[in-house]
């Protein structure tokens, strides 16, 4: 998916929502352990009732990995779920991913030829030589990170050299060199705020994927205000605050209602720009 085709999707859905798989076993409704995969059953009852509200699905790697061959399977039924059913919607394996040259080789591979995933999200801390792998695939995306939404984004993203210049905007400018805004996306925490001024002033054009609205505080309208772009730029994620709104066998119904009074509140944002 190019970088057009996503924004054609946001005008049409009025929408820049992402849903964040985040699937914890512990944490599904109890009724979904009698499935023969509980994992991709709770997937696809979220999927089929927020597609038409959101652009994006970000199946979280960790929570896959931490079950073994069946977390995986369940990560790669999710996927196919989504590219099978619902075509239009960019794919996030949020991975973070990111070693030497010809690790990051495999990596690229696993997730653009065998599960034909839209994007991936890379660490940069080792240098142009861990990146540029996966920038080898046409159509694909790198969404590298830059400046987070954790308490311990501090301890290294915020730190200045003598020339004043802090860390995740060195990261910014040089990774530039390696890539456009047609195939290259940065992680940037909602509970930011203002930061977003500083960010775009580095990269102005570059869509930006936005973990941290909802459960963990971060403003819609604070994320819109000073990162929206003409062609909006954003793609803002939830997770907890959609898919653990409930527990009982309405679960879906209630992630559907969730998701919906985040779309309405997109829809206001985006009409500045539309």
């Amino acid at each position: 998916m190019n970088k057009q085709q996503l924004f054609e999707n946001i005008k049409r859905k009025q929408s820049f929502l992402c849903v964040g798989l985040d699937t914890d076993i512990k944490k599904i409704p109890e009724h979904l352990l009698k499935e023969e995969d509980p994992i991709f059953a709770f997937n696809k009852a979220i999927i089929d009732a927020t597609q038409d509200l959101c652009i994006a699905y970000k199946p979280n790697l960790a929570f896959y990995e931490s079950m073994g061959v069946k977390g995986w399977m369940a990560f790669e039924k999710t996927v196919n779920y989504i590219k099978q059913n619902y075509p239009d919607q960019f794919i996030i394996a949020d991975a973070k991913r990111g070693d030497i040259g010809n690790t990051s080789a495999m990596y690229a591979r696993t997730f653009f030829e065998e599960l034909n995933i839209d994007s991936v999200t890379v660490a940069p801390y080792m240098g142009e030589d861990s990146v540029t792998p996966f920038l080898t695939y046409e159509g694909k995306w790198v969404i590298l990170l830059a400046l987070n939404s954790n308490k311990g984004s501090h301890d290294f993203q915020l730190t200045e050299d003598k020339d004043g210049e802090r860390l995740f905007e060195k990261v910014l400018r040089k990774s530039q060199e390696w890539a456009n805004d047609e195939n290259m996306m940065y992680v940037v925490g909602a509970t930011q705020g203002r930061m977003f001024e500083d960010i775009r002033k580095i990269v102005p054009n570059h869509f930006l994927l936005v973990p941290g609205v909802g459960a963990q505080g971060g403003s819609l309208e604070e994320v819109c205000k000073y990162g929206m772009t003409k062609e909006c730029g954003l793609i803002v994620n939830s997770s907890r605050g959609i898919i653990y709104v409930d527990k009982t066998e309405s679960f879906a119904a209630a992630s559907r209602k969730a998701a919906q009074e985040v779309q309405t509140q997109m829809a206001g944002q985006l009409k500045a720009i539309l």
